[in-house]
């Protein structure tokens, strides 16, 4: 038996209520209305990304110094979008849109790190060796000689993410708009004349 990703990508999508399509444009409004307000670029799901992007300078670091570096923005990216991947071949609507919404929203993150690099302002976790931490981006930007575009490149990366999110958001009514429709259900008697 083959997979055929072509067949499983023409396979309907699960349908959206109007229900629940109204209680998720209303969460991803307070999630968006958050983010707007935030100060110092940090969520309240910033939290659960934070321990994803530690977890990533563990993993990867068995494969080196620079892919362990890499690996906290790394992981912290991947794990959205494989849930993303993996609920898009699903056909589910809600779930694809969840984990790519958050896909999007760990590049505000990622932004506001990016842009701390030259000032280093932001309070550091790090994971093992203390001595041997410190501002990723920092390090990421000096090796590459681009530490002096940190708010440049933080501020596009900020700008990306939240086209993402609001497409994505535009995706999920655009899916629930144009599910096909429920037929009615005839009854076995038969219909007035």
């Amino acid at each position: 038996m083959q997979f055929d990703f072509l067949e499983v990508l023409e396979e309907e999508w699960k349908p959206i209520s109007k229900g629940a399509l109204v209680a998720w444009l209303f969460f991803y409004a307070l999630v968006l209305f958050h983010a707007l307000r935030a100060r110092g670029g940090f969520l309240f799901i910033d939290h659960v990304n934070l321990l994803v992007h530690e977890a990533g300078h563990l993993l990867f670091g068995w494969l080196g110094a620079t892919p362990g570096l890499w690996g906290g923005t790394l992981l912290e990216l991947l794990v959205p979008l494989a849930l993303a991947a993996y609920f898009t071949f699903q056909r589910h609507t809600v779930a694809t849109a969840f984990a790519a919404f958050f896909f999007f929203e760990n590049l505000l993150y990622i932004a506001t790190y990016m842009a701390d690099a030259r000032s280093q302002g932001l309070p550091l976790v790090t994971v093992g060796d203390v001595e041997s931490g410190g501002h990723d981006w920092y390090q990421i930007f000096s090796s590459l000689g681009l530490l002096p575009y940190d708010r440049v490149i933080g501020g596009a990366v900020r700008g990306v993410g939240w086209l993402g999110m609001l497409a994505t958001v535009g995706w999920l009514v655009w899916r629930a708009r144009t599910q096909p429709r429920a037929q009615p259900h005839h009854s076995a008697l038969g219909t007035r004349r």
